[in-house]
């Protein structure tokens, strides 16, 4: 185990644990947070985690560690690490099985006061418009040539069936689409899974969330975003539901027979992987891309199913009731990027799990209109607690391979969340607060509930103090719906 006592302190906000503290380490660990956070993670094994995913071959750099982090599978969620490209590995538990899990924010031009008498009005309907809850299918019916087109396409898919506006397009990360999927790498089983849930939202931790603009941080990249005080938002977390953790499970298996194969040795069999550069690891990039298009495509249908329960509650009512696209991003993803590596320019493939790209100004692939002020990062908190939109910086692309955190990270298990809390009770203070709920069951209910979760605004004041990101605004939840 890892304890406080193992760790270098370098600042308030950031930490070390030295390639020194175990001999098969092959990158030192980085680990942005405070004591106080630090604290909160000593009962679960995710700094443990963090040293083990440094063993992995072809490491570069740091393995790093954003403040909402917790224990996943194999690596910690909100673990960043980066493998040379092509000689370095592919780890599937460093990316996730929810693969392209990620965020999607649209703003509105009508104000809270105006929406107040029409919230319960809105929450069933978008609870109506966009399915949730355990293997739920969405009103979509795909073939299989249909889900090919949709893994090699992904938002562009969408754009050609009505789904999305080249706006749209433009503000998701990679333009909603990776370059290099393949569906044929994908398994029967998988696109079973994944042909009838297009369109929906799943269930656990993934919601819609009406929100209004709280508190403004710097207004400039506000107005660009088109984010005003006191207006709705919208945010959809979601991923790429049964599709990408079937590809995940099918690749966790194939790669234990790879590990072998190569002679990797990993001192937890969670973190299994492949070469890059290997046939194995070549298949799941193509199979992970199609997973990580599908998402953005199904976070882009469930966008357009929010905007006709906007038009359903508010058309008559208020002027504008259209909402606009601030971004799309993803929090689980392996991306192959170029960074800085002791002062040299380097392809790698950087694994987020849990974590947030955040890409500083002027960085390639930014929209023209977020060249200036640096990608929106999106981090949803919980229900009943703010959300936030940060922006990159510099400081991130030098220090965290353009990284930050993706949420307030847990700090209690589901079952013990679920066991120490009445959903009854919570829907009830939730109401109380003004939040109106939609949810498929009182059990899940309390799964997600707000002291299972770290606070994220201690989450944000760390990324913001080390420089990883900064604040544009505070959002405050006024409708949730969940499964």
């Amino acid at each position: 185990m890892v304890s406080l006592q193992d760790l270098t302190r370098i600042s308030d906000y950031e930490w070390e644990i030295p390639r020194s503290f175990r001999q098969d380490m092959q990158v030192p660990v980085r680990i942005f947070a405070t004591k106080r956070l630090l604290e909160k993670v000593m009962d679960d094994k995710s700094l443990e985690q963090a040293v083990n995913s440094a063993t992995l071959p072809g490491l570069v750099g740091h393995v790093l560690v954003m403040p909402d982090m917790h224990q996943g599978y194999g690596f910690p969620i909100g673990g960043v690490a980066a493998t040379r490209y092509p000689d370095g590995v592919i780890s599937p538990g460093g990316i996730g099985y929810d693969i392209n899990c990620g965020v999607r924010l649209l703003s509105s031009q009508i104000s809270c006061d105006q929406a107040k008498p029409y919230l319960n009005d809105l929450a069933s309907a978008l609870n109506q418009f966009c399915p949730s809850g355990v293997g739920t299918k969405g009103s979509l019916r795909m073939n299989e040539k249909t889900l090919d087109q949709v893994c090699r396409e992904g938002s562009r898919w969408a754009l050609k069936e009505g789904y999305a506006s080249e706006m749209d397009v433009r503000r998701t990360e990679e333009s909603g689409c990776l370059d290099g999927a393949d569906p044929t790498k994908v398994s029967a089983h998988a696109k079973e899974r994944g042909r009838p849930q297009m369109g929906t939202l799943g269930a656990g931790n993934h919601f819609i969330e009406v929100d209004v603009v709280d508190q403004i941080f710097e207004a400039q990249a506000a107005q660009i975003m088109g984010l005003e005080e006191g207006n709705l938002v919208v945010q959809i977390h979601c991923g790429s539901r049964g599709f990408g953790h079937q590809i995940c499970t099918d690749y966790v298996e194939e790669f234990q027979k790879a590990v072998r194969r190569y002679n990797i040795q990993l001192p937890d069999r969670e973190l299994v992987c492949a070469p890059l550069s290997s046939p194995e690891g070549q298949s799941y990039l193509g199979a992970m891309r199609s997973a990580a298009n599908y998402a953005f495509a199904n976070r882009q249908v469930l966008a357009h199913n929010a905007r006709l329960a906007f038009e359903q509650v508010f058309a008559g009512k208020v002027k504008n009731w259209h909402l606009s696209q601030v971004y799309d991003i993803a929090h689980n993803m392996g991306k192959i990027e170029t960074h800085n590596i002791e002062g040299k320019p380097m392809k790698v493939c950087v694994h987020r799990k849990g974590a947030t790209r955040a890409f500083g100004p002027g960085a390639p692939g930014l929209p023209p209109e977020y060249q200036v002020i640096g990608q929106p990062v999106l981090v949803p908190g919980s229900m009943g607690t703010a959300s936030w939109v940060l922006v990159g910086t510099e400081t991130s692309m030098q220090r965290s391979f353009g990284s930050t955190c993706h949420g307030a990270g847990r700090v209690m298990s589901r079952h013990k969340a679920k066991a120490s809390v009445r959903g009854d009770k919570l829907r009830q203070d939730l109401e109380a607060d003004g939040i109106h709920v939609r949810a498929g069951s009182n059990a899940g209910l309390a799964e997600e509930a707000p002291q299972a979760y770290k606070d994220v605004d201690a989450v944000v004041e760390t990324v913001v103090g080390a420089q990883i990101a900064r604040k544009v605004v505070r959002l405050r939840p006024v409708a949730v719906i969940k499964g």
